[in-house]
């Protein structure tokens, strides 16, 4: 049993593989002709389909929004029942049909072409009611279903998941966008968290920043260090500047060579040493500290005063790994 599951598996994947393979050598002009119909639409870009085409129309209308193109999915049988109502003479539909002649189609081309609205076509028939309503077609067709009984859709869906793939990304390149309008679209995510978070959005501020004045003392700024725990204290200026860091590390080495508790903590302290700037990306800031081998470091803004601290834990915590 395990050999025919095996066998089946592997023969499906080779199917679905060859009748992908031809798809690159079918791109031209009505591939073209299609991506610049979208990249001009100035209003959105509605996907419809029935059945398996509905799902990957579904998968293609959200690849589309997130990288660039205003975009949702509109089921047939809905969009005849009112969310026509949703379309307008700005709008393009990309219509999934492998066989072009859906029933709906009869009700859906008359509607969009009394409203203006562009129909751009995915199907496999290119004599079809769809096709020949069309602007542009993309040719999903395939010489047979990886179904050993040639009926469920398999390679049909494979290419058309893989030509919108293929559709969207060209799309998406001729538009310019980039990882940060991606991040935009993707808040909540990974790359989001990288790329959208600034050091002022995740910085400790007010009463959670351990900072004393440059005359303070040694012991003023080691009360401060158990205060705020955050393992470096910002010595500032009456002004706000920060003219360096007092550390732990400093606060033993002070101790190891005799220092006292009540010497001046400019005497003790790290001069200069690394400060953030509040408005650069967090990513570039967390860098800053993994690159000078330090887990925290003072906040400053634009004028160089003192508005904040940070650590490589508030980075972690925001799921900036």
């Amino acid at each position: 049993m395990s050999n025919v599951l095996l066998n089946t598996g592997r023969q499906t994947l080779l199917l679905e593989l060859q009748e992908a393979s031809r798809l690159p050598d079918r791109l031209d002009e009505s591939f073209v002709r299609a991506a610049e119909t979208i990249i001009n639409c100035k209003g959105k870009l509605i996907v419809s389909g029935i059945g398996k085409s509905g799902h990957i129309g579904k998968k293609l209308a959200a690849t589309f929004a997130s990288t660039g193109t205003p975009a949702f999915f509109v089921h047939p049988a809905e969009a005849l029942h009112g969310d026509l109502g949703m379309i307008d003479s700005r709008d393009v539909m990309l219509f999934i049909s492998y066989s072009g002649s859906a029933k709906e189609l009869e009700l859906i081309i008359p509607r969009l072409k009394e409203r203006n609205v562009t129909l751009l076509a995915m199907t496999g028939k290119s004599q079809s009611p769809l096709a020949l309503a069309a602007a542009a077609v993309l040719d999903i067709s395939v010489e047979r279903e990886a179904c050993p009984m040639h009926l469920a859709p398999t390679s049909s869906t494979v290419n058309t998941l893989m030509l919108g793939d293929a559709l969207a990304m060209a799309v998406m390149q001729a538009r310019g966008f980039s990882e940060e309008d991606f991040a935009r679209s993707h808040p909540a995510g990974a790359l989001g968290a990288r790329l959208l978070n600034h050091v002022h959005h995740l910085m400790r501020k007010d009463d959670a920043v351990p900072q004393v004045r440059n005359s303070a003392s040694v012991m003023d700024a080691m009360l401060e260090l158990s205060r705020t725990g955050l393992g470096l204290v910002a010595v500032c200026n009456e002004n706000g500047g920060v003219e360096g860091v007092f550390t732990d590390g400093d606060l033993r080495r002070w101790l190891v060579k005799g220092g006292s508790l009540n010497d001046a903590v400019n005497t003790a302290m790290t001069r200069g040493g690394v400060t953030l700037q509040a408005q650069e990306r967090a990513i570039d800031a967390k860098e800053i500290l993994m690159r000078h081998k330090i887990s925290a470091a003072p906040v400053v803004d634009e004028q160089g005063r003192l508005c904040g601290a940070i650590n490589l834990q508030n980075f972690y915590q925001a799921g900036i790994l």
